[in-house]
C-alpha cells in the first residue's frame, strides 16, 4: 500500500445523473474523501456544498430543504448561498458573522451527468466536458445505464484502454456459447491503438533509448486464439492543432464553457485527453467477419471516458464515469445514447458491453495495482498510459494512508 500511486486524482467527477436530482431537491453523496450536499435550485441551477453545516455539524444533505438558491440546514435553519457558501440567514440572531461560510464546490451538468471539481491543491479548472449537441437537443436519447461497484485502484480502470493485449484474453471468447462451438466463433478486436493528446508524447527526446527504436506506425490486431498481426496503417492522433482520426482531419477547437458558479472559462488545452481506436467483429470459421462496430474512445481526464461506436445499422454513444467512493473502492456506471429508432439494436449492444465489462470487473476485483510492472515491448502503451496519468496527481494528492486516515474520525 506505501507505493500506490494517490487515490483520488484531480479531475472532474461524476456524482449524479441529471435524472436522480429534481429542482428543490437535495442528496446526500460520499465521494473523494469528501461528502458533498448537491441540490438542484428553483431556477433548476445544481450547486454544490459540503455537507457538513459549520455551525454544529449536522448533514445538510439528509433532511435539508432548497429555499430559492439556497440551501437551509435541517438543524437550526441556518441559510447556506449554492453560489458561494455564505450564509445568509440565521433566523435567531440579530447578526450573521463573516465566518458563517461552507464550501461551495465548483460544479457542471453536460451530457445529464452532474461533474464535481476535485483539485488537492484548491485549483482552479483548466479545462471541462463538452456537451454533445445531439444529446442536449435529443437527437439521440437515453437507452440504459448501468452501474458497478469495483474493488481496485483507480488508474487500473483507465489502463484497460492502453492495456491492448487483454483484449483477446479477456475479452477474446464468444458470449453466450459452449467451449464447443467457441472453437468456430469467437470475438476480433482489431484497429486497436491508444494515443495521448500530448505533443510531449511525440518528442523523441522525452523517449528512452528502447522506445525511440519501437515503430510508432503499426496497426495490431488481437483475435480470441491470441494472435497478433501488423500493418503499418495505424491511425495516428496529434494533440496539436489538427488531429487525424480514422483518416480524417479534424480541428481542435477552443471550447467556452459556463460553470454552475456562473464564470466562463475558454479551454483549449488538450493534455487532459487520451483517444483510442477499436474495431470490433464476430468471426465465423476464422473466415467470416459479422457484427462489426468501430469504436472511438475518449478518454478525458481520469475519470470520465466517451464511446462514440459506429455499427452498420446507425451510430450510439457511450458515456462512463468513474468516481473513487473510498480509497481503492470505484463507482463505475455507463449511460447508452442512442437515436429512437436504434433503441432495439442499442438495447443489444449495451448488453454485450455490460457483459464485457464484467470480465474486467471478475480481474479487478481481485488484483492488485502494481507500481513497477514487468513490461514487455508490446506493453509500450501501458508505460506511456502511466505516465500521461501521471499529470492528474499534485503534491498533496491523498496517498492511501492519508485518506484512510480521514475516513476513521
Amino acid at each position: 500500500m506505501e507505493k500506490l500511486p494517490p487515490v483520488y486524482p484531480n479531475g472532474w467527477f461524476a456524482l449524479l445523473e441529471s435524472s436522480q436530482l429534481k429542482v428543490g431537491q437535495v442528496k446526500h453523496v460520499s465521494a473523494l474523501g469528501e461528502n458533498f450536499a448537491v441540490f438542484r435550485t428553483e431556477k433548476g441551477i445544481v450547486n454544490i456544498l459540503d455537507a457538513y453545516c459549520p455551525h454544529l455539524g449536522a448533514n445538510m444533505g439528509e433532511g435539508g430543504r432548497v429555499k430559492g438558491e439556497c440551501l437551509e440546514c435541517p438543524f437550526h435553519k441556518w441559510l447556506f448561498c449554492g453560489n458561494d457558501g455564505r450564509c445568509m440567514d440565521i433566523p435567531y440572531a440579530n447578526k450573521v458573522p463573516n465566518v458563517a461560510k461552507t464550501k461551495a464546490w465548483r460544479s457542471c451538468e453536460v451530457n445529464k451527468i452532474i461533474f464535481v471539481w476535485y483539485h488537492a491543491e484548491s485549483a482552479k479548472p483548466d479545462w471541462q466536458p463538452h456537451p454533445h449537441e445531439k444529446i442536449s437537443n435529443g437527437t439521440w436519447r437515453f437507452q440504459g445505464r448501468n452501474e458497478f461497484i469495483v474493488n481496485c485502484h483507480i488508474q487500473d480502470i483507465a489502463e484497460n484502454g492502453a492495456d491492448l493485449a487483454h483484449l483477446s484474453a479477456v475479452h477474446g471468447p464468444a458470449l453466450f456459447l459452449s467451449e464447443d462451438v467457441m472453437r468456430f466463433v469467437r470475438h476480433r478486436w482489431s484497429n486497436a491503438g491508444w494515443t495521448p493528446h500530448s505533443s510531449e508524447s511525440n518528442d523523441d527526446s522525452s523517449k528512452t533509448p528502447t522506445e525511440k527504436n519501437i515503430p510508432e506506425e503499426e496497426e495490431t490486431m488481437w483475435e480470441g486464439n491470441l494472435t497478433k498481426k501488423t500493418s503499418t496503417t495505424k491511425t495516428t492522433i496529434n494533440g496539436d492543432s489538427k488531429n487525424m482520426l480514422n483518416g480524417r482531419t479534424t480541428m481542435t477547437t477552443t471550447a467556452t464553457a459556463t460553470i454552475a458558479n456562473g464564470q466562463q472559462n475558454s479551454y483549449n488545452g488538450e493534455k487532459h485527453r487520451a483517444s483510442m481506436t477499436l474495431r470490433h467483429s464476430l468471426l465465423l470459421l476464422d473466415r467470416f467477419d459479422i457484427l462489426e462496430l468501430n469504436v472511438k474512445v475518449e478518454q478525458i481526464g481520469p475519470g470520465y471516458v466517451e464511446l462514440f461506436v459506429e455499427t452498420t445499422f446507425g451510430n450510439m454513444f457511450i458515456l462512463q464515469t468513474v468516481t473513487p467512493i473510498e480509497p481503492l473502492l470505484q463507482r463505475i456506471c455507463h449511460i447508452i445514447f442512442s437515436p429512437p429508432l436504434l433503441a432495439p439494436y442499442a438495447s443489444i449492444v449495451f448488453l454485450g458491453e455490460c457483459l464485457m465489462f464484467e470480465r474486467d470487473v471478475a480481474i479487478w476485483n481481485h488484483k492488485r495495482f502494481e507500481t513497477r510492472p514487468i513490461l514487455v515491448r508490446e506493453d509500450k502503451t501501458i508505460a506511456a498510459y502511466r505516465k500521461w496519468y501521471s499529470q492528474f496527481y499534485s503534491t498533496n494528492s491523498p496517498t492511501y494512508q492519508t485518506a484512510m486516515k480521514s475516513l476513521q474520525w
